[in-house]
């Protein structure tokens, strides 16, 4: 009666996909780069909170931990706002500014 009692809604530690997450790997292909840095809704878009690594080859890498559904960012190189290439789409923010976006699921 108990394990039914999770899957109907009245367990106490019910599994939540949204309260789980996922590493997700970033990847800015930036080799005259000084500094690069991801900013996105899941760090209130602060340039300081994801500093990204540079690799050998000369891109530049992080992986950061991040809940299930949308998110947008960008990449900050040396200042400047740049999309990712690879993201899964475009969207705008509250800015209407165009932004790159990611699903976690």
């Amino acid at each position: 009666m108990q394990a039914m009692a999770a899957f109907s809604g009245g367990g106490l530690h019910r599994y939540s996909a949204k309260r789980m997450t996922k590493p997700v790997n970033f990847f800015c292909h930036a080799p005259e780069a000084q500094h690069v840095a991801v900013l996105g809704d899941f760090n209130e878009w602060r340039a300081e909170a994801n500093p990204m690594q540079r690799q050998p080859d000369g891109g530049w890498a992080i992986q950061i931990p991040l809940h299930h559904g949308h998110h947008l960012y960008v990449f900050l190189v040396d200042g400047k706002v740049v999309l990712d290439p690879r993201a899964q789409g475009i969207a705008r923010n509250a800015r209407n500014e165009r932004v790159s976006m990611l699903a976690v699921s």
